[in-house]
């Protein structure tokens, strides 16, 4: 009887220790940030995986990306990037490049991009469309449209046209997939935020009804609508017709 007193008295003031031991949570992600396009990306895939993670704005008006503790993160000067502290092996890791990203953050969660080989094909077909044509050509198009200081027909019949062309490829896809590699992937994370500007780029949405069924699912879905409502004041003040501004932005060359 002794012996099984003194047994619950160890396991009573262990549980009382175990209360006492504070919660260790997981450190965050470092989400390098600025609200565009390329920095929705990962802002939506953080919000679907439900990672925990902490928005660093970077100031691209005001040259912050070119600061030598944000190039050792990017060296290619560009948001976004992360800091992952709890990266492969346990080790802090940090990754550039918004589709490499996506593709670091599927893997390490496992989810919305598969492991299927067949499966993980589609999406990366679509998401590397995405990186090498309707991001570049959509930011063109913004470009010459919104900041070029002069008015170019060429260049803006040019990029207008190819961005419709690419929202047309997207339309086609959509017909008979109910997303761009069939479920919800990181594809429609890479693509979602390019189209949302399609007003900037001369596009009416009306005209590719597939692709704004798209559109309407993904911009419903609740992570998403959290990732597009992050604010980042600073940028709402930028004012892009400062020569300095511009300077910045638009005058970039080697260093």
């Amino acid at each position: 009887m002794a012996g099984r007193k003194t047994r619950k008295r160890k396991t009573s003031a262990s549980r009382t220790r175990a209360k006492r031991q504070p919660v260790r949570r997981p450190a965050p992600i470092e989400l390098y940030y600025w609200p565009t396009p390329n920095g929705w990306k990962v802002s939506i895939m953080l919000e679907e995986c439900g990672l925990p993670y902490v928005v660093r704005p970077v100031d691209i008006s005001k040259g912050e990306q070119f600061t030598p503790q944000f190039l050792s993160i990017s060296p290619n000067n560009r948001i976004p990037a992360i800091v992952d502290p709890r990266g492969p092996g346990g080790r802090s890791v940090s990754v550039f490049e918004s589709g490499a990203i996506l593709q670091y953050l599927g893997r390490k969660t496992g989810k919305f991009y598969p492991r299927d080989e067949r499966v993980r094909v589609a999406v990366e077909e679509w998401l590397f469309w995405q990186v090498g044509g309707l991001g570049p050509m959509a930011g063109q198009a913004n470009h010459f449209r919104r900041y070029a200081p002069e008015t170019l027909p060429y260049a803006i019949a040019r990029y207008t046209d190819e961005v419709n062309r690419l929202f047309g490829v997207m339309n086609a896809r959509l017909a008979t997939h109910e997303f761009l590699a069939g479920r919800y992937s990181i594809a429609d994370m890479a693509s979602v935020g390019w189209v949302r500007l399609a007003e900037r780029m001369g596009q009416d949405l009306a005209a590719f009804p597939h692709l704004q069924r798209w559109f309407t699912a993904i911009r419903a879905r609740p992570a998403v609508r959290r990732a597009f409502a992050i604010r980042v004041e600073a940028a709402a003040a930028v004012d892009i017709h400062d020569p300095q501004v511009r300077a910045v932005l638009f005058g970039q060359r080697a260093r």
